[in-house]
């Protein structure tokens, strides 16, 4: 059965096109009206007039901005509190974050209130620190709904985690997955490949979206070829719309 999502794009897949408006114009191209922004385009310590212009020039070409990340977050206070203004004065809820020290914990569940965001913990394979379901669940029993899952399938896979049980094992924290697929050679290192073709069920991966009533965030993310990414990320945006109306 058809699953009805807003799909959107990592702008890390084109981390080569380094202006806003080669973003822009590889976006387009691709001809999703949603982007989740990565620092390597608009970094959240730089100038806030340039940061600012930037997002003000991406939603003027007609795209949305569905998050932003991935970030490690350190116990400063006043790093925190710039990237939570940061999200303010952008319009963005959610943050995709690969890492976080342990002693800022109090602080990020106080900053989510008072700037009105919530910290998509990110898992990202082998050797970091929400590599296993356990991992995230440990995680997730010991802190609010201010905390919640981005679901990288590939990064799961990387793991020897089944993304798919991902999606039904934490259906209530769910808030962002990361459609990726990865192939992975004799000694266990990991390649890019075309979504579907790899380890990713991708059938499954929607079927399971749709039983969870999943209302978080989309994104395909391809991450070979960087310097001309596009003939792929079309590929993958095809498996995708061959197994889910979109």
């Amino acid at each position: 059965m058809a699953i009805e999502l807003p799909l959107g794009i990592q702008s890390w897949c084109f981390r080569e096109f380094k202006s806003i408006p080669g973003l822009i114009g590889a976006l387009k191209k691709v001809g999703l009206p949603l982007v989740e922004m990565c620092p390597c385009h608009i970094d959240y310590k730089d100038d806030e007039r340039k940061t600012d212009a930037a997002f003000r020039e991406i939603r003027s070409a007609g795209i949305g901005v569905t998050a932003y990340g991935g970030l490690g977050l350190k116990n400063d206070e006043r790093d925190l509190r710039r990237l939570g203004e940061f999200c303010v004065r952008n319009r963005i809820r959610d943050l995709t974050v690969v890492s976080v020290e342990e002693a800022a914990l109090p602080l990020l569940e106080k900053l989510a209130g008072e700037y009105g965001i919530r910290y998509c913990i990110h898992n990202h394979g082998r050797g970091h620190q929400f590599c296993s379901l356990k991992d995230v669940k440990v995680f997730l029993d010991r802190t609010s709904r201010s905390f919640g899952l981005c679901n990288d399938t590939a990064w799961f896979l990387d793991a020897r985690e089944d993304p798919v049980a991902a999606v039904t094992a934490f259906a209530d924290r769910l808030y962002g997955v990361h459609v990726k697929d990865f192939r992975f050679d004799a000694q266990g290192k990991p390649e890019a490949v075309i979504v579907g073709t790899g380890g990713l069920d991708l059938a499954s991966l929607f079927r399971a979206l749709r039983k969870a009533s999943f209302a978080g965030f989309l994104t395909l993310e391809y991450e070979g070829n960087p310097a001309d990414p596009l003939p792929e990320v079309l590929l993958c945006l095809k498996a995708i719309r061959a197994v889910a109306a979109l």
